[in-house]
């Protein structure tokens, strides 16, 4: 594979190796193996990347957007280019097979070219005025100001890249600091930028222990956004603080998302689909699918396909082999919350079809895993499990299923399969989540918002809603100067 880089922070146009508050291991989740040590920022170095994004942000914001875009589009075009070298760290460092890693990489250029795009589109609109005194009403979208952008694991490349694009296309400065156990792949992406001719002070990089870090960037008066994805847990922490100080924030959260199958539904195709698109990234994915909820007709039918199709799935360590459909684990903090769900689930509380067990060996994995009929109180009903384990429960009415769909705060993505239009409409309308996929489970595009509703967040990446989120609506109304 592509050697491991060696780890540096990006500060005002600089590469610093040496982390004032120490370093911590980098662990490839495959094998166990130490592959890097990452820089921690002390508060000095934050305050230096602060400094940095407040005192870009003038000349950064009056750059026209035309610019900003030809910028932005040689970043996607060299991310492109890098992909291969690059898609080998992001399976280093958290296990994603590669076929799936050059996947990642691949959209996220679509997604920096679309926003980047909408540095040339947004520039606000006329509204007609009511009297004769008035002659203009002019609606603008101002940059924000210095954005903190706070990412995870689990896409490396894509959710640093739409913060990115959408800050730096709206004319934001920001300092991204990524998870902790995939800094190479963040410092690759920032790269591209930097070679794209990103002014120096515009896009920082910083690591660290993500609690301190976060408090010390977000408190800071320099900061006038932060965008963070993560867990709903750290999400409310960091939104109160957020909201103490009276600073932006778009939280993308966790999500639980259920999938309804009807029995109008074509069976086999939702069963291939489903199957193959709950065990990416092992399940790893906040809108991965996850609750199945089956029409009773089809239910015995769809458990024994689905559960064949999971214990049919090549598990290894996607380093050495490219054609395992699913890795390991980002680290064994997972394998020790996959056990808690299983074990919950066992007895009268669900039936273990198919997996449930750790893979020995070196590294962190875990079989795919699918439990029939889970009881309704269980932890996999109503805790996201991020992993490859799936529940599947039968339901007699349609208004029934999406009841059970409903009922938890969760709200990122729900998805439902049926050959009947009227009732594929009604679950469309339904089903109470901010993405919902109907006979497919894609809920994300270059051009479509990406958020959710109730505890999985509020605001969007992605689309013109990604640009928006970093931007302030002014209102400029002018009168004639003589009457």
């Amino acid at each position: 594979m592509t050697a491991y880089p060696t780890l540096k922070m990006f500060i005002n146009g600089a590469w610093i190796e040496a982390g004032e508050a120490g370093a911590m291991e980098v662990i490839n989740p495959a094998t166990g193996a130490v592959i890097g040590h990452c820089p921690k920022a002390s508060p000095a170095q934050l305050d230096a990347a602060l400094k940095a994004a407040d005192d870009a942000f003038p000349a950064w914001s009056r750059t026209p957007g035309a610019e900003r875009y030809a910028i932005l589009r040689r970043a996607a075009d060299l991310l492109r280019e890098r992909a291969p070298a690059i898609a080998s760290v992001v399976t280093a460092e958290m296990g994603k097979p590669r076929a799936q890693a050059i996947g990642e990489i691949t959209s996220s250029c679509d997604v920096i070219d679309f926003l980047g795009e909408e540095a040339k589109r947004k520039g606000g609109r006329l509204i007609p005025t009511r009297g004769h005194q008035l002659i203009a009403q002019m609606v603008t979208h101002e940059p924000v100001g210095p954005s903190v952008l706070l990412t995870p694991w689990n896409f490396p490349i894509n959710l640093p890249g739409k913060k990115i694009a959408g800050a730096l296309a709206a004319g934001c400065t920001a300092i991204l600091k990524p998870a902790e156990n995939s800094p190479a792949s963040a410092q690759l992406l920032v790269e591209c930028f930097e070679d794209a001719g990103v002014p120096a002070g515009v896009l920082n990089l910083v690591y660290g222990d993500p609690g301190p870090v976060s408090e010390h960037l977000i408190v800071s008066p320099v900061t006038r956004k932060v965008s963070f994805t993560g867990s709903t847990a750290v999400g409310k922490q960091l939104g109160a603080l957020a909201a103490s100080h009276m600073k932006r924030f778009t939280p993308e959260l966790g999500g639980h998302a259920p999938v309804i199958v009807s029995k109008h539904a074509d069976l086999a195709r939702a069963v291939a689909m489903c199957a193959a698109t709950k065990f990416r990234n092992a399940g790893q994915v906040c809108v991965s699918p996850t609750r199945f909820l089956v029409a009773r007709e089809v239910y015995d039918q769809f458990v024994a396909e689905f559960a064949a199709r999971a214990g049919a799935l090549k598990v290894g360590d996607p380093g050495l082999d490219e054609s395992v459909d699913m890795g390991p684990l980002a680290h064994g903090r997972r394998i020790a919350a996959m056990e808690a769900v299983v074990a919950d689930a066992r007895g009268n509380r669900g039936e273990v079809v198919t997996g449930g067990k750790v893979i020995a060996g070196n590294g962190f994995f875990f079989e795919p895993t699918v439990i029939a009929n889970p009881a309704p109180d269980s932890r996999f009903m109503t805790e996201e499990p991020f992993g490859p384990i799936a529940g599947i429960v039968p339901f007699d009415a349609i208004e029934d299923a999406v009841g059970i769909a409903n009922s938890l705060r969760y709200g990122l993505a729900a998805y439902a399969f049926s050959g009947d239009l009227d009732e594929a409409h009604y679950l469309g309308r339904a089903l109470r989540a901010g993405m919902v996929g109907i006979n497919q489970l894609i809920v994300s595009s270059p051009e479509t918002p990406f958020g959710g509703v109730g505890d999985s967040g509020f605001g969007s990446e992605g689309g013109e809603e990604g640009y928006l989120a970093f931007t302030d609506t002014k209102l400029v109304m002018m009168a004639k100067a003589r009457g």
